[in-house]
């Protein structure tokens, strides 16, 4: 533990910065530094110029302590996203629990596609499974022209999607409760858009992702990242039945894991899917799938 010998009044801002960055990085390896950083302007309430302009303060007791224990629960292998109780996604500041998988980088690439290929200013668009709410609030922000119906099967994760919706201001997403297509009802929609589970279950990856102490502390829903034997359980339910909420040239956008895409290829081939295109992540993995719907 970092500074445990210490005392507080003894410790600036730079001298206490320091000693979180060699701490957190047997947990957070290169990150540890943008880690050390957002633990203490959360703490201090500070601007990343104001961490190094303002590094010589000392810290005063009360956030000692505080950092003390954030540090403690991410050195425990908690997710740095569910301790903060927020992360970024397309420049929004988004509230996260437990209850929500934590917002990726890379999932921005689906929103990206999305505001691309739909040309209509009033268009309609689902968000299956949508967790924390990111996707269908960053589409609804960029375009408040379009309506959305945000869905996941996870009450918790609905009431934190709405929570988002909420303070973001963002008043053109409708949420419903229920599992993937159940809440849709007879309605029909120009985009179908989903980051479903597709994590195989016996992936050693998931090792990576829950920390190897996942039972003493909060881990993302098991239920949001696994999706069967090969990881496309989900999918396949999404590719097979999407097609009956679309409206003719539709299009389903799905999210995927990087080997994946051959797989989903000849699934959507086979289900009588159009004009499919694959993407790629900004790292060059395929991440995504983007079909319309057959006439």
């Amino acid at each position: 533990m970092v500074a445990g010998e210490h005392d507080s009044g003894a410790l600036t801002v730079d001298q206490f910065r320091q000693q979180i960055r060699q701490a957190l990085r047997a947990v957070a390896g290169d990150a540890a530094g943008l880690e050390a950083d957002l633990l203490l302007r959360e703490v201090l309430q500070r601007s990343r110029v104001q961490l190094i302009t303002r590094g010589a303060n000392q810290l005063e007791a009360t956030q000692f302590a505080q950092l003390t224990t954030l540090l403690k629960r991410r050195q425990s292998g908690e997710p740095l996203a569910y301790i903060l109780g927020h992360r970024e996604f397309w420049s929004l500041d988004l509230l996260v629990t437990p209850a929500t998988l934590i917002p990726r980088p890379e999932t921005e690439l689906l929103v990206e596609i999305a505001l691309a290929r739909v040309g209509s200013e009033h268009a309609q668009v689902a968000d299956l499974g949508t967790g924390s709410g990111a996707i269908a609030i960053a589409l609804a922000s960029e375009r408040p022209g379009w309506q959305l119906l945000a869905t996941d099967q996870s009450t918790a994760a609905l009431a934190v999607a709405q929570q988002n919706s909420q303070r973001l201001q963002v008043s053109n997403v409708e949420f419903l409760q229920g599992s993937w297509f159940e809440p849709l009802g007879g309605r029909q929609f120009d985009l179908i858009i989903s980051n479903p589970p597709y994590i195989a279950d016996d992936d050693p990856c998931l090792e990576v992702l829950l920390g190897p102490a996942a039972d003493a502390h909060p881990v993302e829903p098991i239920s949001a990242l696994t999706g069967g034997s090969d990881g496309l359980d989900d999918c396949r339910q999404l590719i097979s039945a999407a097609q009956n909420y679309l409206k003719p040239g539709g299009l389903l956008l799905l999210e995927h894991g990087h080997d994946q895409q051959p797989r989903l290829q000849q699934l959507l081939e086979a289900a009588g899917w159009n004009q499919i295109e694959c993407f790629q992540d900004l790292a060059g993995l395929d991440r995504a799938v983007l079909a319309v719907a057959g006439q």
